[in-house]
């Protein structure tokens, strides 16, 4: 017998072998309808399949998040059947669910087009109105061999000679159609529901490796409903919109080229927009206490083999010799240099928590392939900092952190969708006794910070555990900009340290800290969540100040020339064009605000200000328009001291009356 613990809490007892349907049927017969999956101690199990042992136990719907993946998996297997059907010969090699949807890739001398996508779908649903059970078998591993190398699937055959030669594997029928699986699957093809679309094609090797047979990939999306469906696609084609490299060109921010892949040519709009958003970090940190500091962008490999990068990092490291046998390397990371600055003179207690900002240029070797715009480069810079306090500060540092990250964000247009806390990866620094210490540490300060975290198993730093931000863009997706790492093992390792109050010396807690990540790619980001249209703050050219006719052209230099002097960043626009094309050129070049003015605004010293997105036009005159548009430009810290000063001038007047 086998005891199973509902998710009630009730226990039941079951003969040996009873299958996940018997269970189901046990309690209503409707409900082993409407289940599709097992879940047993956290495990995933067919439905057919014989409980292997007692435990907790769970019945999943379609509907069930844990069971989307599975979904996405037995698409990729109709897939695949839907190909072979419509072109004999093609071999199946590996086909799994990935983020979003699925792939399979196979062998086949012919290429696939376009065109055949739409065929395949389409038989893809007349698999699934087939209602085909799927079910699974178990096979001797030489038995396995024979028959798919006798049905001419040697890709499949490979697969199972890397199996050890005692252990079975497993076959999964559906239909009459076969697939080396481990699964768990659902119980029909129909089960697998017509949400699905294959999206597109591309070239991969078998295993990965170059050297390999190319084979041919066919990507899908597959969902529990039309609805999830569409959504997804519509999310999809927003994205495509909004893909930061077209709107980059489009608006002229910056360019890559195959010379310095990997390396970003800012322009001077995309500068410009560089330049703010760094300004505005660096009076975010002056006001949060933090001083800055510059180190130098080449090390000796001796360095670095004592902060343990050449051990753990070396393969992302560009080195370099010199001429006198010298071995260095571009830095990676800023950590360790901040250490050093840390170390020189005798610590004391009482300048801790001592917090170090710098806007460090990095670099690291990512493969050519996993490069990606501004999201994945090869030369980046961090708005990193760390933190040298003791451990009686970690909470209130990572309280204050955790506010000033929240503040930053939605300055920037984006609020923390949740916090994870990234735990011990399987390379890694220092004992089990530290990281215990480092991630218990870490979830307390988490936990008085007011943060609800979700674990993340394996994802910390390979010298410390971490808090990772993640943000949600206007069309819902989700990125991780922001850390806090927790971290004993750099100080000890760079020997740091500092005089405690009592006299003797103690090792610094360091905590590493960024808010945005990189520069690149966060702005990369930014120009998807705005696609282009930033916040006036934020735009590099913040003001057109354009012609209707020519004999105005000297008045609007005056224009220009009086919003300049208020600090607002402003285009000319004279050509000899209709006003009409103008507008709508600076329209699409995402301008916030266009100023045009005639020989009637020139005589009555007026402009017309007409705002991106509105059809509308506002009159005004040119020192009260500078006025509004210098308000409006303002970044949100510079408004949110102006808006405290002028709340404070009442109280300063009473008490200077007083006084």
């Amino acid at each position: 017998m086998i005891d199973l613990i509902f998710p009630d809490g009730s226990k039941r007892s079951y003969d040996d072998g009873a299958s996940g349907r018997a269970v189901a049927h046990s309690i209503a017969p409707s409900l082993a309808k409407r289940a599709v999956l097992v879940k047993l101690d956290g495990e995933l199990l067919d439905l057919d399949r014989a409980l292997p042992h007692g435990g907790r136990f769970e019945l999943l719907m379609r509907d069930a998040p844990e069971a989307l993946e599975t979904i996405r998996h037995d698409a990729s297997h109709v897939m695949a059947e839907a190909v072979q059907e419509l072109f004999p010969g093609t071999q199946v090699t590996i086909g799994p669910s990935i983020e979003d949807g699925f792939y399979y890739d196979f062998a086949r001398d012919e290429p696939f087009s376009l065109d055949d996508l739409a065929k395949i779908e389409q038989r893809m649903k007349e698999i699934v109105d087939r209602d085909e059970p799927i079910t699974r078998e178990v096979w001797g591993r030489d038995e396995a061999i024979a028959h798919f190398k006798s049905i001419g699937e040697v890709y499949k055959a490979e697969i199972i000679e890397g199996i050890p030669a005692d252990q079975d594997v497993s076959v999964y029928r559906q239909g009459a159609w076969k697939d080396l699986c481990r699964g768990p699957h659902l119980p029909s093809t129909k089960a697998v529901g017509k949400a699905f679309k294959l999206t597109k094609l591309a070239g991969a090797y078998w295993r990965g490796d170059h050297r390999n047979a190319q084979l041919q990939r066919i990507y899908g999306t597959a969902w529990a409903s039309e609805a999830d469906l569409e959504a997804y696609l519509h999310r999809i084609e927003e994205a495509e919109k909004r893909d930061h490299r077209k709107i980059g060109r489009a608006l002229d921010l910056f360019h890559m080229q195959e010379e310095g892949r990997g390396m970003v040519f800012w322009h001077p709009k995309g500068w410009q927009l560089w330049r703010t958003l760094e300004a505005y970090m660096r009076r975010r940190l002056d006001a949060a206490g933090y001083v800055e500091v510059k180190t130098p962008q080449v090390l000796d490999r001796s360095f670095w083999e004592a902060s343990g990068h050449w051990e753990k990092y070396r393969p992302n490291m560009f080195v370099c010799e010199t001429v006198e046998g010298e071995e260095l390397s571009l830095k990676p990371m800023n950590c360790p240099g901040h250490v050093q600055i840390f170390k020189v003179g005798l610590r004391s207690y009482k300048e801790l928590p001592m917090r170090m900002a710098e806007f460090g240029a990095c670099h690291r070797y990512e493969p050519s392939g996993a490069l990606h715009g501004l999201m994945r480069v090869r030369g980046f810079t961090q708005d990193d900092a760390h933190i040298f306090c003791r451990e009686d500060q970690i909470v209130s540092e990572t309280e204050k952190f955790v506010r000033l990250t929240r503040l930053i964000h939605g300055d920037l247009g984006m609020q923390t969708s949740y916090v994870a806390l990234a735990t011990r990866p399987e390379i890694r620094a220092g004992s089990d006794e530290f990281w215990d210490k480092a991630e218990g540490m870490l979830a307390e300060a988490a936990k008085a910070a007011g943060v609800d975290v979700v674990i993340m198993e394996g994802d910390g730093a390979f010298y410390a555990p971490k808090l990772d931000f993640v943000v949600k863009d206007a069309i819902g997706r989700e990125w991780t900009c922001g850390t806090l790492q927790l971290d004993y093992v750099l100080p000890e390792r760079l020997d740091a340290e500092y005089v405690a109050e009592d006299g003797t010396r103690q090792r610094p807690v360091m905590l590493h800290r960024a808010v945005l990540g990189s520069f690149e790619r966060f702005i990369g980001i930014m120009i998807e969540n705005f696609a282009g249209a930033f916040p006036m703050w934020l735009a590099p050219v913040q003001v057109v100040v354009a012609t209707i006719t020519s004999d105005a052209d000297d008045y609007a230099r005056q224009v220009a020339d009086t919003l300049r002097a208020r600090g607002l960043r402003v285009e000319l626009d004279v050509r000899n064009e209709k006003i009409n094309y103008k507008v709508r050129e600076h329209s699409l070049a995402k301008t916030p605000v266009i100023a045009v003015v005639g020989r009637r605004e020139a005589e009555e010293g007026k402009v017309a200000l007409r705002r991106l997105g509105s059809d509308g036009q506002q009159i005004l005159g040119v020192e009260e328009a500078a006025n509004l548009l210098a308000m409006q430009a303002d970044p949100p810290d510079v408004a949110e001291g102006s808006a405290q000063r002028t709340a404070s001038t009442p109280h300063e007047a009473a008490g200077a009356m007083e006084a």
